[in-house]
């Protein structure tokens, strides 16, 4: 993109561009002489162009004061010198993620929706570490694998649909054993697993306290989200079901945290605390060059101020 090294020279452009004003500013007057029919033949192509010293005297200057300013090509490049976080994002699609208790912009939405949002906003924080996402509802698999495609990525879970894995269970057990096997096939500092639901684990072959167990040994923590409103049933779950108490210890299990969202608000400082919570190691060397373009105006503001002075002093000479 181009820069100017000295902005501030653009300051100059005022009294430059009040030039053509200086005889009125002045109050300088032209000497009257008195015409001559003959004169006036021989000076007709003269005065058709007596403008033209002025017009490259204001273009040289302009030219010279943007030079002045020094206009460059600057490039960056960005250079990962070391890796940053492998995270998995595990996201319940089951149909009590339809429930439209959330709101967001004034408008009515509903929880999987919220959470994409957020998620998103996410993602593009992290633009160095690798990221995935597993869906799951009666099932769990991988929707989009670990990768540094934040823009592939972002596309790809923008199309999460409700019910894309199951619509009548949610199998979180089955969740974070599909996260922490992708986690498992990739070294890097540290893994992370944060598994947003709104139910309990009533699906899937495997227990969640088995799962977050098995994610403890290879050490991966599991952040786990619970959103929904915090209206209780007769049993005293939360919301469509939400078994908080199971949340939490599967996230002391792993050592991380259980958080609770009851609102798009909520939500979205929840991912920013996790985010601040397990901050990307990625060590990141920006280079920068510059490439100088100030001669594309120097050059063509001094050939024209050169001929404003050859004009001004010869055939287009004006009197006092």
């Amino acid at each position: 993109m181009t820069q100017f090294a000295n902005p501030w020279a653009f300051l100059l452009l005022l009294p430059v561009l009040v030039l053509p004003l200086q005889p009125w500013l002045t109050g300088r007057n032209v000497l009257a002489v008195a015409s001559v029919s003959e004169m006036e033949r021989r000076l007709t192509l003269r005065l058709l162009l007596a403008w033209i010293p002025g017009v490259l005297q204001l273009l040289g200057l302009v030219l010279l004061v943007v030079a002045l300013a020094r206009p460059r090509e600057t490039r960056r490049d960005v250079m990962v010198e070391s890796e940053g976080l492998d995270i998995m994002l595990a996201v319940d699609t089951s149909g009590s993620m339809r429930a439209d208790d959330f709101r967001k912009d004034l408008r009515t939405v509903n929880r999987l929706q919220v959470a994409k949002g957020v998620m998103a906003d996410f993602i593009e924080g992290r633009p160095h570490d690798r990221i995935g996402v597993v869906v799951f509802g009666e099932e769990a698999f991988t929707h989009v694998p670990l990768t540094l495609d934040h823009t592939t990525l972002l596309g790809i879970m923008d199309q999460i649909e409700l019910g894309v894995a199951g619509a009548q269970g949610t199998a979180i057990g089955s969740a974070i054993a599909v996260s922490a096997k992708r986690l498992k096939e990739l070294e890097a500092p540290e893994r992370i697993v944060i598994l947003l639901t709104d139910g309990r684990n009533n699906a899937g072959r495997i227990s969640p306290m088995e799962a977050s167990q098995a994610a403890a040994a290879l050490g991966i923590k599991v952040y786990t989200i619970g959103v929904g409103s915090e209206q209780r049933s007769l049993f005293g779950m939360l919301g469509d079901g939400l078994d908080e108490a199971g949340l939490t210890r599967i996230s002391k299990a792993t050592g991380a945290r259980f958080f609770r969202a009851t609102d798009a608000d909520s939500l979205q400082r929840i991912y920013e605390t996790i985010d601040e919570l397990e901050p990307s190691p990625a060590v990141v060397v920006q280079l920068v060059d510059h490439e100088e373009r100030f001669r594309v105006f120097l050059l063509p503001g001094v050939a024209l101020l050169v001929g404003w002075l050859l004009l001004s002093g010869t055939w287009l000479r004006r009197g006092p």
